[in-house]
């Protein structure tokens, strides 16, 4: 399994935290594991668990930032593709050193339209695109 299903697997645990109160989630973590085709290994199942358990740990930190950057915009307002994609990509470029911030960007991007309505990527790139400027 590369990095980009690992990633996507991920979103779909993450995706699932808007929907299960957060005692819940080490067992439906477990269950998502336990009946996915798509990961292949206990190696990459351990992985998705603990990415997603590390971005959940900073759901607080990460909301306040995306709350506190954005204009018009809250995460209360937001969809749940979008909210956990703009999550996972940055939690990604805010606490991953080894994953570049454009990679972070056009992966939660791509996931966004995946998983989201017509207007999902583009929302998503612009949020993305805010706060890498206020970084420079």
């Amino acid at each position: 399994m590369g990095r980009h299903e690992k990633r996507e697997q991920v979103f779909l645990l993450l995706f699932q935290v808007e929907f299960h109160a957060p005692e819940e989630m080490d067992r439906q973590g477990r269950l998502f594991v336990e009946d996915n085709e798509a990961i292949g290994s206990q190696k990459d199942a351990d992985y998705i668990e603990a990415r997603c358990q590390a971005v959940r740990e900073k759901v607080p930190e990460i909301d306040r930032f995306i709350n506190d950057n954005t204009q018009g915009w809250n995460t209360a307002r937001m969809g749940k593709v979008e909210l956990a994609a703009l999550r996972l990509a940055i939690y990604e470029m805010r606490f991953d050193d080894d994953i570049p911030t454009g990679v972070a960007i056009d992966e939660a991007v791509e996931i966004a339209k995946k998983y989201g309505q017509d207007n999902s990527g583009a929302f998503v790139n612009a949020i993305l695109a805010k706060i890498v400027k206020l970084g420079d």
